[in-house]
């Protein structure tokens, strides 16, 4: 469907690819992933024919349609409704529509067959492009996005940048192009609405590319994941829990290949230093020496994640209670956001705060520093020293200011060894230090805020969205800064990974009143599952007791009999698996002696198939020894 030969791509002296190659096929949907600044909104571009790439061949199917989401379309203004934004996706039929309009004015003074003809193909092709349909489908794509139905007619310029993002997101999808490219879709939704769009491109018939840091997102909608990283691209299989299993066995592979190779390059350059010397020596000498130089060397295993070695300390002890609110009322005009509701927040609160956009959180959390004001009363709190993280923490950068310089102002006490280590928790590491604040990316300008708001040494830390913009790798690091912060904090946010690794409590808001739930993400998403009702006891039939003579009950032994089938069971189960895994152990001693022959190591890609072959062995030898000692152990219980 859409082919990539041998692409190279080049910013300035930076080489983001070089000779990538990708075949996108219909109904694939792929994850994109990689690091920040590896190119993955740059090769979405280059796919929807925004760049092109310094060499390398593009090929497409003829009539091929592409649907492009990105950033760049939260800058979009218009004044027309967002129903006919949304609607702008169709087209063909919109001028059939307002052909259809015309023809019928002219219907008015002309009635001739020349006109009725026309009015009468123009609307079988419009019927024919299922136009009388179209305004509900735009209108179930808006709502599922989050739009009430009042706000269908409202004008796009009043909604915010985010809300004109979701309607952009509409129209891409109203297109059904034949694939679909989506960079960071779920930034700008509140979790109904990703539900909504995962749903939505389960169903989805085209082949969709999605460029995303939520992981349980990208495992409820993708089959594979492709991956930058070293200027060229590794396709996956499954989605992104199966990536991350098979992105450690290669690591694994990799690294024992590395490990074995450098004994092997260890034991020949011993035996030349040993025999260089020697006349009789010198032909295997030289013959080591030509396999040396042959020999196609294995890359070394990066460390697969960031090691944080910064504790964040907090500067004093609070009190038990960091904040508690009695709210009477909390309105924007006629917009009820909370009545008669409790916040409390205890020491050691770990809270995740999710819903939907416009309930009130962001409020919330301001009126939780003292920014918001509220009909209600907020009680006195002892040594809280709290720090607020949001989106608009990103705006008050300093971008003249170098990374290292923008922490230094924030903590000027601190010393410069202090504060690259804590921009290198933050994955800005060596020279990225001092870069300026104005060349970063989102992603980067975030990592830096958020290490601001670290330094604080606040006890009390409230972040609001803290995730938009930051990349898989960026999330793991604050879900590991956060675990290891010794104070409170509450974090508002959509990410249900990140949520799951970080909250003890959870929040959320149902009729303007805040409820809290004492447990993780994982144990509230479970809680909210249905549970079968039990059958009432009166609806159960009990058989009627059966009246046995003496020698009778004696005689019959159901628990004795059934003991016995499935011990006779077991036994045969047994005997089926020692005949399985005699092969597998003698397959198993074969590779593995195949594995210590030094000459295998020549021969790169012959020894990736030996340990390859390896690995699936003792995985399998695996898999039956313990199904074996399973069976063994019941055969125990039930006694011999």
């Amino acid at each position: 469907m859409f082919v990539l030969q041998d692409i190279t791509f080049e910013f300035g002296a930076r080489v983001l690819y070089s000779d990538l190659s990708w075949h996108i096929r219909p109904k694939d949907k792929t994850g994109l992933i990689g690091a920040n600044g590896t190119g993955k909104s740059t090769l979405l571009r280059i796919i929807s024919g925004d760049y092109s790439p310094s060499a390398g061949e593009i090929s497409r199917r003829n009539g091929l349609v592409i649907g492009f989401l990105n950033q760049d379309l939260l800058s979009y203004l218009s004044e027309s409704s967002i129903l006919e934004v949304a609607m702008e996706a169709f087209e063909r039929a919109n001028v059939v529509h307002h052909q259809i309009a015309e023809v019928l004015l002219q219907l008015e003074y002309d009635q001739s067959d020349n006109v009725l003809e026309r009015l009468h193909r123009l609307q079988t092709e419009y019927e024919a492009l299922d136009g009388y349909q179209l305004q509900s489908k735009a209108e179930a794509i808006l709502e599922g996005l989050g739009f009430s139905t009042n706000d269908l007619n409202r004008p796009l310029s009043q909604f915010s940048g985010g809300w004109r993002m979701r309607v952009m997101l509409a129209k891409t999808l109203l297109q059904q192009p034949d694939l679909l490219l989506l960079d960071e879709p779920t930034n700008h939704l509140d979790l109904p609405s990703i539900q909504w769009l995962e749903q939505y491109l389960q169903e989805y018939e085209g082949a969709v590319i999605i460029v995303s840091h939520d992981r349980f997102f990208l495992d409820k909608t993708v089959n594979r994941i492709a991956e930058i990283e070293y200027s060229q691209l590794t396709l996956y299989k499954g989605n992104y829990s199966d990536y991350l299993l098979e992105k450690e066995e290669r690591r694994i592979i990799q690294q024992n290949a590395f490990k074995n190779q450098e004994k092997y390059i260890r034991e020949q350059e011993r035996f030349i230093e040993r025999f260089r010397a020697k006349a009789t020596k010198a032909t295997a000498v030289q013959s080591r020496i030509k396999a040396l130089d042959r020999l196609e060397r294995v890359d070394a295993v990066d460390d697969p994640s960031a090691a944080i070695k910064i504790r964040f300390a907090v500067d004093r002890q609070p009190g038990r209670i960091i904040s508690k609110l009695d709210v009477s009322e909390k309105a924007y005009g006629s917009n009820l956001i909370f009545r008669n509701t409790q916040a409390e927040v205890v020491r050691g609160d770990k809270i995740a705060f999710i819903g939907a956009n416009g309930k009130g959180k962001s409020t919330l959390l301001r009126m939780i520093t003292g920014s918001e004001p509220f009909e209600g009363d907020a009680e006195p709190t002892h040594n809280v020293i709290p720090a607020f993280y949001a989106q608009h923490q990103l705006e008050s950068l300093h971008v003249d200011n170098d990374c290292l310089e923008e922490l230094r102002s924030a903590a000027p006490d601190e010393s410069d060894t202090t504060l690259r280590s804590i921009l290198g928790a933050f994955l800005l590491q060596g020279d990225d230090v001092f870069k300026k604040i104005k060349v970063l990316s989102g992603g980067e300008r975030a990592r830096v805020a958020l290490a601001k708001t670290i330094l604080a040494k606040a006890n009390f830390l409230l972040l609001d969205e803290p995730t938009n913009h930051l990349d898989i790798q960026s999330v793991n690091v604050l879900v590991e800064v956060l675990n290891r912060y010794e104070g409170t904090y509450i974090v508002v946010s959509h990410d249900r990974y990140f949520l799951s690794r970080i909250a003890n409590k959870i929040w959320h808001i149902q009729d303007h009143e805040l409820k809290e739930y004492p447990g993780t993400y994982d144990e509230y998403e479970l809680s909210k599952k249905p549970v079968a009702a039990p059958k009432p006891a009166a609806q159960v039939k009990q058989p009627a007791p059966e009246i046995k003579t003496k020698n009778e009950a004696k005689a019959v032994k159901p628990g004795n009999e059934l003991q016995k089938k499935e011990k006779q069971r077991i036994e045969q189960q047994l005997a089926k698996l020692d005949k399985q895994l005699e092969p597998i152990r003698n397959e198993h001693e074969g590779l593995s002696q195949k594995l210590s022959d030094p000459e295998l190591y020549k021969n790169k890609q012959a020894f990736m198939e030996a340990q390859q072959a390896f690995d699936a062995c003792d995985k399998r030898l695996k898999s039956l020894e313990s199904e074996w000692e399973s069976a063994y152990g019941r055969l125990i219980e039930l006694g011999t």
